[in-house]
């Protein structure tokens, strides 16, 4: 079990590989850790981005190597508020699917970032989680730790309220555990899902496939996330779906039911590996860290999973502020009051 302190708040920086380097060659014991502000060399463009793109008012911890196992024996890293269920808040879930190749420790300093506003964010340490399996199998785990009375979760999970998020592959992931979870997950954001062409490829878990089909969810909202960088995550195809499928994020976007509440914007310049940034980069496919991310993720968990109007406002159908972020490009809403 991992037991680190980060004495000045930030989280250290591991050696990230490529979290897509297989996909590339197709298209080109808890610790206290408080998430530092992200550095001043980026700057939120808009009050909502802002609010939510500072650290929480939760401290964090993390813990690794302690809990175990989903269904294919993969162990779990977990970032959690340290007073959990202070004031007697129980806290939403958040499931995050890794890309191919990557590990959690890979998108630490967004992980807990999601932590210091309430979540309890948890990792399956999988290096192929597309169909989802994993991702659902880490909710029911801390549904079951909030049953036990002898686990640090006991009582302080909010058992109906929980997310699913994922990088690459992990997006698809994200998709196939709201698609397939049986209400276990209430909305998925994707974070640079790869376009359709490369599912093929990916590995099933217990004879489920990695490739998604976006008109399978019926319930549930949806935000898809890429960089205008990303050729593996491109934002629009210049040939329409009925020819070549969907290889795009406009393409996955209008694929799901009209009436299912969903957006998608892209993060202006940002590579496929961005959002593995510590918070700079220190990895290949990525330009400019994480810091973009950070605002309008955490604002869509929040008004998702907390009921946050401040956060809502944000992605309203014309007006959303994140539609008119000169940070980001190829927005489009279906959300409304």
């Amino acid at each position: 079990m991992s037991n680190r302190t980060v004495l000045s708040g930030r989280l250290p920086r591991d050696g990230a590989r490529a979290a897509l380097a297989s996909l590339a060659l197709l298209v080109a014991a808890a610790t206290g850790v408080t998430p530092a502000a992200a550095t001043p060399s980026y700057q939120p463009a808009a009050l909502v981005e802002a609010t939510y793109y500072a650290p929480g008012p939760w401290a964090v911890a993390e813990r690794t190597g302690a809990d175990c196992c989903t269904s294919t024996g993969d162990s779990y890293a977990i970032w959690y508020p340290a007073d959990l269920g202070a004031g007697g808040v129980v806290h939403p879930v958040i499931t995050w699917g890794n890309g191919t190749m990557a590990h959690p420790r890979e998108y630490a300093y967004l992980l807990a970032h999601l932590a210091s506003w309430g979540f309890v964010v948890i990792a399956a340490d999988r290096t192929d989680t597309g169909t989802g399996v994993q991702m659902l199998d880490a909710v029911r785990y801390l549904v079951q730790q909030n049953s036990d009375p002898n686990s640090v979760f006991h009582g302080k999970i909010d058992t109906v309220a929980a997310g699913a998020a994922g990088h690459s592959q992990g997006g698809l992931g994200a998709i196939n555990a709201l698609a397939r979870g049986n209400g276990a997950v209430g909305t998925a954001v994707t974070l640079e899902m790869p376009l359709s062409a490369v599912c093929a490829s990916l590995p099933s878990v217990d004879g489920q496939s990695a490739c998604i089909d976006p008109a399978t969810v019926t319930s549930g909202s949806v935000l898809l996330v890429n960089g205008s960088a990303d050729g593996i995550s491109p934002a629009t195809q210049h040939l329409p779906p009925e020819l070549i499928g969907l290889q795009s994020m406009q393409a996955y976007y209008d694929a799901l039911p009209a009436d299912l509440p969903k957006a998608r914007a892209a993060v202006v310049g940002a590579q496929h590996n961005d959002v593995q940034g510590q918070p700079d980069c220190t990895n290949f496919s990525c330009s400019a860290g994480v810091h973009r991310y950070l605002g309008y993720l955490t604002a869509w968990f929040m008004d998702r999973l907390r009921g946050d109007p401040t956060a809502r406002d944000a992605f309203l159908t014309g007006t959303g502020e994140l539609l008119h972020n000169p940070h980001w490009s190829d927005q489009a809403s279906t959300i409304t009051r």
